[in-house]
């Protein structure tokens, strides 16, 4: 099962703010495809919300790009900024990228975003979205959110 972001930030609006603002906090961050061989790829990106939609802009025939044309897999990590104070907490996407042909939605994104040209354009189908903080310097806490199922939360000591 998967959903949009707008499905993930109307199921959970508090978590998805939480991790809309770590995401915004900075303009690069991590993403991992699968290689031809199945093997783990990471790559810097760029990430953009928009219209209830997680966007991946990419340059055309990146490896990335290609990767994600093979398998649409995803994983995509946060940049935990500078030091260790991670404020927001440390936060992971897992999901599909389809691939964005249609005219109209790239002009959209170009109007909003200033890509150079041309470039690959992803919207994302979210399988999981997890946030991991410390909790009174005592608790590591999971937030763990998939489409379809309440949000559990798991803490450890």
């Amino acid at each position: 099962m998967t959903a949009n972001w707008a499905a993930f930030a109307t199921a959970e609006p508090h978590l998805a703010g939480t991790v809309e603002k770590r995401f915004g906090a900075y303009t690069h961050h991590v993403l991992a495809t699968l290689r031809k061989d199945g093997s783990p790829r990471t790559s810097g990106l760029e990430v953009r919300i928009l219209g209830g939609e997680l966007w991946l802009g990419m340059m055309p025939d990146s490896l990335k790009a290609l990767d994600l044309r093979r398998d649409p897999r995803f994983a995509l990590q946060a940049n935990p900024g500078d030091g260790t104070g991670m404020g927001g907490g440390d936060v992971r996407i897992s999901g599909r990228a389809i691939e964005v042909d249609d005219a109209g939605t790239k002009a959209g994104y170009v109007e909003e975003v200033e890509p150079p040209e041309p470039f690959h354009l992803f919207r994302t189908e979210l399988t999981e979205v997890v946030r991991t903080y410390v909790e009174d310097e005592k608790y590591l806490v999971l937030q763990i959110w998939k489409p379809g199922d309440p949000l559990r939360t798991v803490r450890r000591t």
